[in-house]
C-alpha cells in the first residue's frame, strides 16, 4: 500500500514537470530566459530522500484529517488593539498528502491577526508554515510567501487543511507539488496563507485583492514572529502567486511599501492572475472557466455586500451559488463549463455588465494601489491561444507597463500556453503553467 501511495505522489509530481522547454521571453527582458526545470531538478536530493523516508499515514489519521473538526480553528475574541501579524495560536503539525507523512518537513498551523479592506480593522486568518529539515539553521533561511492557485470560497478547502491531510483532491495543492519541491531543495521556508480562517463556515472573500494582500503580508509577519520556527525577522522574502493567489501577491507587492515596510521583500512572481475582473469575465464566461467566474463573484461579495448578488440571481443561479459557497474549487468549479452565466441572472446581463458589481471591479483592478519596490516577474500566457487562456494576455502586458511607468523593476517573460505546445510538450506546458520555471529567477533576486 505504501509503495502505491508513494507512486501516486511521484506520478503527480511528474505530471506537473517538464523537460527542457523555454518560456517565451520578451526580447528586451533584462534577465536570461526562464528555463523549464527537468525531472532531475524536481526529483532532487531532498525530494527523493523525503519520498523514501516518508511513512504512510494510518487509516485512522487519514479519516480524522478528513473530518474537518480541528479545534485549532476556533477563534479567540479580539480586543481591536491587536497588531497585524500577531500570532494568536500556533500548532506543530505533520505535513500529510495522499496518505503520506512528510517527516522531512517541519510545519506549523498559524492563526494570526490581519486586517479588513481598510487596512485597520483586525480580522483573523490562518495559514501553514513549512520548513525543510535539511540541517540548515532556520535563522539563515530565505522565506517564500506562496499564494496557491486556490480560489475556493468554501471552508476547509485551503492550504492549512490541504497540507495536513484534508481536501486531498484540490487542484491547487497538486499544482503546488512541483514548486514546493524546488523551493524545499533550496532550503526556503514557505508560508502559505488561507486568506481567512479556514474553519469559518461562512463564504470566504478570497477574491478581494486588498484582503488577500493583507492576509499574505501578515502571514509572513506571523511566520517571522513565531519564535518556535526560529526564522530571522529580517529574512529576505519573495512573494509567489498564481491565478487567485497571483491577485493577492500582486496587491501585496503594491501595498507592501506602506502596509508592511519592515518586511524585506526582494521580489514578487505573478502568474495567471486576473488583472481586470471585467475583462476576465468577458473572456471566461461561457468557456471552461464559467464556474470560476461565478466563484469570483462569490469570493468578492463577503467584502462587497452592496453587490447584492442573491437578489440578482434567478432560482437556478441561486441554487448553484449556495452550493458553491460551501464547496472547494475542485471539483465544484469545474462542474459547469460552457454555461453562459447571463442565464443565471434575472436581468439576462453578463456579470461583467451588472451595474452593482462595478464598484467591486474597480476596487480590484491591479496596478492602482502603488508601485512595487520589489522586483517583479510577470509570466502569464503570451497569447490567447489556449483553452487555459482565461485571463487576456494583453492585461498582463499592460500591468507590466503600468509597473514600469511607476519606476518598478519588471521582468516580463510570458509562457507558451498554446494548444500546439500542450499536444507536443505537455510536461513543459504544465510545468510553466505552475510557475516552476521562475524559481531560479527568484533565487537570483535574493542576491
Amino acid at each position: 500500500m505504501r509503495r502505491y501511495v508513494l507512486a501516486t505522489v511521484i506520478t503527480a509530481l511528474a505530471l506537473s514537470v517538464g523537460g527542457t522547454g523555454m518560456a517565451v521571453a520578451q526580447p528586451d527582458s533584462p534577465e536570461p530566459p526562464n528555463s523549464t526545470p527537468g525531472l532531475d531538478r524536481v526529483f532532487n536530493g531532498f525530494v527523493v530522500g523525503a519520498i523514501g523516508n516518508s511513512p504512510a499515514v494510518s487509516p485512522q489519521e487519514s479519516f480524522q484529517a478528513l473530518m474537518f473538526d480541528d479545534p485549532f480553528y476556533q477563534e479567540p475574541p479580539l480586543t481591536g488593539e491587536e497588531r497585524p501579524g500577531t500570532v494568536l495560536k500556533a500548532k506543530p503539525v505533520d505535513v500529510m498528502f495522499l496518505g503520506v507523512r512528510a517527516v522531512s518537513v517541519e510545519a506549523y498551523k498559524l492563526m494570526y491577526v490581519t486586517t479588513a479592506l481598510d487596512g485597520v480593522t483586525p480580522v483573523i486568518s490562518t495559514g501553514i508554515l513549512m520548513i525543510p529539515k535539511d540541517g540548515r539553521p532556520n535563522s539563515e533561511r530565505r522565506v517564500i510567501s506562496y499564494q496557491e492557485a486556490n480560489d475556493s470560497v468554501g471552508w476547509s478547502c485551503h492550504p492549512s487543511t490541504q497540507w495536513t491531510g484534508g481536501d486531498p483532491l484540490d487542484g491547487s495543492s497538486w499544482s503546488a507539488l512541483g514548486p514546493l519541491a524546488l523551493m524545499f531543495d533550496k532550503g526556503y521556508a514557505v508560508m502559505i496563507s488561507d486568506v481567512g480562517n479556514d474553519g469559518d463556515r461562512r463564504p470566504h472573500g478570497v477574491f478581494a485583492g486588498k484582503f488577500a494582500a493583507h492576509a499574505q503580508l501578515d502571514g509572513v509577519r506571523a511566520a517571522l514572529n513565531h519564535r518556535e520556527a526560529g526564522l530571522d525577522p529580517n529574512a529576505p522574502i519573495a512573494l509567489f502567486g498564481i491565478a487567485g493567489g497571483g491577485v493577492g501577491a500582486a496587491v501585496s507587492a503594491e501595498l507592501q511599501p506602506e502596509y508592511a515596510p519592515e518586511l524585506n521583500v526582494r521580489s514578487a512572481m505573478l502568474e495567471g492572475m486576473v488583472v481586470n475582473q471585467r475583462n476576465f469575465m468577458r473572456v471566461a464566461n461561457g468557456s471552461v472557466g464559467s464556474g470560476f467566474v461565478l466563484a469570483t463573484l462569490l469570493g468578492l461579495e463577503p467584502w462587497y455586500p452592496d453587490m447584492k448578488l442573491d437578489e440578482k440571481l434567478n432560482p437556478a443561479g441561486l441554487a448553484i451559488a449556495n452550493a458553491f459557497r460551501t464547496q472547494c474549487q475542485t471539483p465544484a468549479y469545474f462542474g459547469m463549463p460552457f454555461i453562459p452565466l447571463n442565464a443565471l441572472f434575472n436581468s439576462g446581463l453578463s456579470p461583467a455588465d451588472e451595474p452593482d458589481f462595478q464598484a467591486a471591479f474597480d476596487d480590484n483592478e491591479l496596478g492602482k494601489w502603488g508601485t512595487p519596490k520589489a522586483k517583479i516577474m510577470i509570466t502569464s500566457c503570451a497569447a490567447d491561444d489556449s483553452f487555459m487562456s482565461l485571463v487576456p494576455a494583453r492585461d498582463a502586458r499592460e500591468l507590466a507597463q503600468t509597473y514600469r511607468d511607476g519606476g518598478a523593476d519588471v521582468d516580463y517573460q510570458p509562457t507558451n500556453c498554446s494548444m500546439e505546445r500542450l499536444l507536443t510538450d505537455f510536461y513543459g506546458w504544465g510545468t510553466d503553467l505552475f510557475g516552476m520555471q521562475t524559481i531560479d529567477w527568484i533565487d537570483r533576486s535574493f542576491d
